[in-house]
Parts: structure tokens; C-alpha cells; sequence
């Protein structure tokens, strides 16, 4: 299986499966001498870690992170950076069930075709268990980029949806509640509506804003690998994703490019920034925001008609411990995927000129 590596210059490869003894990475092109908050990434980790609250997946992980390399006196050395996540609460009877037989929207059918054979147990090396691994190397990637802040809270779950812009909003808050809405009346509708959805053995989707200020000038390389082109790469290779935008995104189609233009202040700064801080694919020093759609999560606890790998119809019945919606749990995670970016295009930039 290739695909299991992410970044240029500053690298991360993940390795495990949700019901395996461990999952966990390898961080390569991390410079050395970088003093490590080791809380402030296990902090992150908590954020992601199933059995947090009563609107998430109720398997007790503790998702606590050991690191086996690459650190010494809590610095980086500049080598391979190694670290794991032990498994302690699977339930791999919980998916004998769907041994022999496909879940729909799921990645059961085409492993099996593409691999001829597959770990059933929670998805295996396709359950978003994977992307706890993301959090510990975006958490360090955090501390590389210092000045750099990133935060990301659900703006939307279902037809709830805040009308406010991101500069009406009090980051502050967002952690808060478990909804991690940053809007307190907002996330009480989201929660009781998550929990509604719960109760009929369904799930429900959303949307998560993410906002990245102090980002320098230069960040992104023109054609192939721009910045808001890899930033849509990391996004939509997390679970679940079916949609990114930045900027004005969609909304921009309504708009004329007389009033959609970024006029520019004397100090290179613009006057609106319907560019969402990328322009010709580069960081233009203005916030960067985005919008990343998750659908509903796939399993639903309710019965339900598919077919064998014989191809036969048959019938039956959600189970195991899964999240009603995946978008409070996934803050984080779109957190990590943008400090990943944000790092490895740092690292080119300072080899752009001498």
C-alpha cells in the first residue's frame, strides 16, 4: 500500500490500524534544536481522542503518545522523530458481522477488490483512528511555526449554520463546549440536534472553518503545488471530507471582479481579503480561511440492506461504537493538516533565495 506519507520537507509516514496493537508515525525533516511543549501535544491528541463527551464515539482510548526517537532533553535532535499510540479498548467482535459482507459508503467493497483482502475490524487502515498520528506531528509542526496561529471550530452541523464571519467570533471559546462551536447559543441548538440524531441511530454532517493568522509572505510555489492546492490535498485526504473552499469560495461566483478584487493598503495589506490570504498560490500575509465539508458519518445503528462479497443481497444491522457527527472530533485533526502544510512550505521557502 503506497500513499501512507505526507509533506516534502517536513514528512510524516503513518503506520497502524484501529483495532492493531499501535498506530503511530515517523516525522522526518523536523530541524533540530526546537524546544518540545510534550503537554501541548498530548493537549491536542485529548482533543481528538474518542469517549470525550456524550455527542462522540463512547470507545475509551486514552490515546496517550511515547516517543522513541529523534527527541533528547525535550528538543529535537534533526533526526527521525518516532513515536506510537497503543490500542487498549478494541472491540473487534463488534464488526464480525460485516466479515463476509460490504457497508455502504464505506471502504469495505473496494479494498477487497483492490487488495483481495481486508482488515475488517474497525476499518482497519481505513478508520479515522489513522489520523491520531496527524495530531501528534501537526502538534509539533505548531512548534515550528511559532508565530503562526491556527484555529479551527465547526461552523456548521446539518442546516445549522453561524451567519457570523470569523472576526465576530471568540476563539477563546471554542474549546468550551463539546460541540466546539465558538458561538455559545449556536452550540447548545448543534449538541441537542447531534443528540437528537443520536437517539434515532443516525448520524450527521457539518462543517469546520479553520482561520491560520501571522502567516508569513512567500508561503507556496507557483503552478503545480500552490498553496491553497495542497492545503485542499491535506483536507480532503482526511476521513470523511467531500469539500473544501477558501476565500470567498463558492460565494465568489456571485460576486463582480470589480467588488471581488483585494485593493491594497500602502503596507501590502488588503482592504478586503476575498483571497483568503493566498494569492497566485502564495501566502499573501493576511489570514488564511477556509471551509472543509464533512459528510454524514457512514454507519448508522439502524438496519439496513447490502450485499456479500458473493454478491448476494442481504440484510443487517449497524453496530460497534461510532460517532453520530465526526465534526467535534475533527477540529483538531484539520488543525494538524494545516500546521503540516504551513511547516513544509516554511522550510522551502527559506532555500527560495539567498
Amino acid at each position: 500500500m503506497a500513499g501512507n506519507s505526507f509533506g516534502n520537507f517536513f514528512r510524516v509516514t503513518t503506520f497502524g490500524e484501529s483495532h492493531g496493537k499501535a498506530i503511530g508515525g515517523v516525522i522526518d525533516g523536523c530541524p533540530a534544536g526546537i524546544a518540545l511543549d510534550l503537554d501541548a501535544v498530548q493537549k491536542d491528541l485529548d482533543r481528538r481522542k474518542p469517549g470525550q463527551s456524550a455527542i462522540v464515539t463512547q470507545r475509551k482510548e486514552p490515546d496517550e503518545v511515547v516517543f522513541y526517537s529523534g527527541l533528547f532533553e525535550e528538543k529535537t535532535t534533526g533526526t527521525p522523530i518516532g513515536f506510537a499510540i497503543h490500542n487498549t479498548n478494541q472491540k473487534s467482535k463488534d464488526y464480525g458481522h460485516i466479515k463476509d459482507s460490504y457497508r455502504p459508503s464505506h471502504a469495505d467493497y473496494v479494498y477487497d477488490r483492490k487488495y483481495g483482502f481486508r482488515d475488517y475490524r474497525g476499518g482497519g487502515r481505513s478508520s479515522a483512528r489513522e489520523t491520531a498520528s496527524r495530531v501528534v506531528a501537526g502538534a509539533i509542526a505548531k512548534q515550528l511555526l511559532k508565530d503562526v496561529k491556527i484555529n479551527a471550530f465547526v461552523s456548521q452541523v446539518g442546516t445549522l449554520k453561524l451567519d457570523k464571519s470569523y472576526q465576530e467570533l471568540d476563539f477563546s471559546e471554542i474549546e468550551k463546549n463539546p460541540v466546539r462551536c465558538p458561538d455559545p447559543q449556536m452550540a447548545a441548538k448543534m449538541e441537542a440536534y447531534i443528540k437528537s440524531v443520536k437517539k434515532e441511530g443516525d448520524t450527521i454532517g457539518g462543517v469546520i472553518t479553520c482561520v491560520a493568522q501571522n502567516v508569513p509572505v512567500g508561503l507556496g510555489e507557483p503552478v503545480f503545488d500552490k498553496l491553497h492546492a495542497e492545503l485542499g490535498k491535506a483536507m480532503l485526504s482526511i476521513n470523511a471530507v467531500k469539500g473544501f473552499e477558501y476565500g470567498s469560495g463558492f460565494e465568489g461566483v456571485k460576486m463582480k471582479g470589480s467588488v471581488h478584487n483585494d485593493p491594497f493598503n500602502t503596507d501590502g495589506s488588503t482592504k478586503t481579503n476575498h483571497s483568503g490570504g493566498i494569492q497566485g498560490g502564495i501566502s499573501n500575509g493576511m489570514d488564511i480561511y477556509f471551509n472543509v465539508a464533512f459528510k454524514p458519518v457512514a454507519t448508522v445503528i439502524q438496519g439496513y440492506e447490502t450485499i456479500d462479497k458473493d454478491g448476494n443481497t442481504i440484510k443487517t444491522q449497524g453496530k460497534g461504537r461510532h460517532d453520530p457527527c465526526v465534526v467535534p472530533r475533527a477540529v483538531p485533526i484539520v488543525e494538524a493538516m494545516t500546521a503540516l502544510v504551513l511547516a513544509d512550505y516554511y522550510l522551502l521557502a527559506r532555500g527560495n533565495k539567498l
